[in-house]
Order: structure tokens, then sequence, then C-alpha cells
């Protein structure tokens, strides 16, 4: 259902780009001018317009709905949960043991007094 959803959701996407670049630029962008004033009224309502309105309300229904899914899908569960669930994993061959490089990432214990600064050997 997931998959269904989220290709709708993706040809909409891409019709509503079509739609929008097909329109006829107003002028009115991001302060351009474009004439008309403040007294410009409403233009008439053309095909294209009443489409991308089609188009941008399918955007929304197809975003909720995969967000329903999605919660649907992970209810109950954590991003953590699925973490600690996961069977632990030995560290690769190459970085068992000691390489001279300190050996863990970990900050030094509270009793520690090795020096925090690399050496160059």
């Amino acid at each position: 259902m997931e998959n269904v959803v989220l290709t709708i959701h993706l040809l909409v996407t891409l019709a509503l780009i079509g739609v929008v670049l097909l329109q006829r630029s107003e002028g009115g962008g991001l302060g351009m001018g474009g004439g008309g004033g403040a007294v410009a009224g409403r233009s008439a309502a053309t095909a294209l317009g009443k489409l991308t309105w089609v188009l941008g309300f399918g955007l929304f229904a197809t975003s909720i709905a995969l967000t329903v899914i999605a919660a649907e899908k992970s209810a109950g569960s954590s991003v953590l949960d699925r973490l600690s669930d996961a069977p632990a994993r030995s560290p690769p061959a190459d970085t068992q043991g000691d390489t001279g490089l300190g050996g863990s990432l970990l900050p030094p214990a509270a009793g520690d007094d090795a020096p925090l600064l690399p050496s160059a050997e």
C-alpha cells in the first residue's frame, strides 16, 4: 500500500512541477513589479490554475497518507528499540588489539592521568 501511495505522490509531484512551469508569469514574483498596482483585481481562473489547485490538494493528501502509513508501521517501536535488538557485532580483525592509536575512542576515566594530546610516536 505504501508503494502505491508513494508512486502516486511522485507522479502528482512531477505533474505539479510541470503545470507550474507551463503557467504564464504574472510578473509580480519577488516584488518585480509587473503593473496593476494596488487596485489590480484577481485574474480569471484558467484551466492550468485550477489544475494547480487540484494537484496541490492531491500532493497534500498523499503526504498525509504517507505520514499515517509510516506512523502505523512504527507504532510501539522506537529507533533505539531497534538498535538494542540488533545482535552485537565484533570489530573488524584489523582494529582488534592495540594499534598504537589508543584503542578506544571513549574519553579517559576520571583518575586517568594520560596526556590528552596525541604523541608524535
